[in-house]
């Protein structure tokens, strides 16, 4: 008898390895689990310096690259390399699937190109499309295509990174056709996402990397990409619900839609 009891105690002290739900996380468990980021165009710029970043504040970071055969930078910050062209919706769709069930706590939708049509009078249309279909189709498709892993994500938040110049109310010299209206579009996308997410707890904002010297912003730019990404980081890691909806430079201060 003694020792049946012992063994009974013995059972119920190991939580019953043999029982339905033994060895299943605890909360505890789920709360040190690294959390997940997803950033667009990591293989350069701002999107590497995301990774790297991300990487070393101990988070699981998946980062897109149109070549990852290419993207050895990327590869020894220790992300994960998945392929994915913002302007292909195959590779979206694969994207998709290879995600499947795989949660995201944060979605950064960084890809981006510049515009070659400085004036009015040199506008190549065929550029602005495909600015357009970077900066502004491209981070829209991608969204739908991994909300729900972004919905089973503990973090439910979703930036996109645009520009000053995508801002109307700070729009004084013009120029820059086809760039200002995809990051002007890519901001009333992200408007309205936070609209429709609210209810669900989702938090979405729109982050000014100010000017960054990389391949877009030059090398005059004052900002290296560690300042921006620094800067940015400390922003995303200070939203809440109140906050889902604005359009944040990377020091924090509001910017005018």
């Amino acid at each position: 008898m003694r020792m049946l009891i012992l063994l009974i105690t013995m059972f119920l002290g190991l939580g019953g390895a043999g029982a339905p739900g033994a060895g299943a996380p605890t909360s505890s468990d789920e709360a040190r689990a690294p959390r997940c980021v997803l950033v667009t165009g990591a293989n350069r710029g701002l999107g590497l310096e995301f990774a790297r970043q991300y990487r070393a504040a101990g988070w699981n970071v998946i980062g897109t690259t149109r070549k990852p055969a290419a993207a050895d930078e990327l590869r020894a910050t220790g992300a994960e390399v998945m392929q994915l062209d913002v302007t292909d919706a195959e590779s979206i769709a694969k994207l998709a699937r290879e995600l499947a069930g795989r949660p995201i706590d944060l979605l950064i939708n960084n890809a981006g190109v510049g515009s070659r049509t400085p004036t009015i009078e040199g506008l190549d249309a065929k550029s602005a499309e495909r600015v357009l279909a970077v900066n502004l189709l491209g981070p829209m498709r991608v969204t739908s295509a991994l909300l729900p892993n972004v919905r089973a994500g503990a973090g439910k938040q979703i930036v996109a990174i645009s520009s000053g110049l995508g801002s109307i109310a700070d729009n004084t010299s013009g120029r820059w056709y086809g760039y200002r209206e995809s990051k002007a579009g890519l901001n009333m996308f992200m408007r309205s996402l936070a609209a429709e997410l609210r209810g669900e707890g989702f938090v979405c904002v729109v982050l000014s990397p100010g000017w960054v010297r990389t391949d877009m912003g030059g090398p005059e730019a004052p900002l290296s990409p560690k300042q921006s990404i620094t800067g940015m980081r400390r922003v995303i890691d200070g939203l809440d619900a109140e906050k889902s909806g604005h359009f944040y430079g990377h020091d924090g201060a509001e910017i005018p839609w």
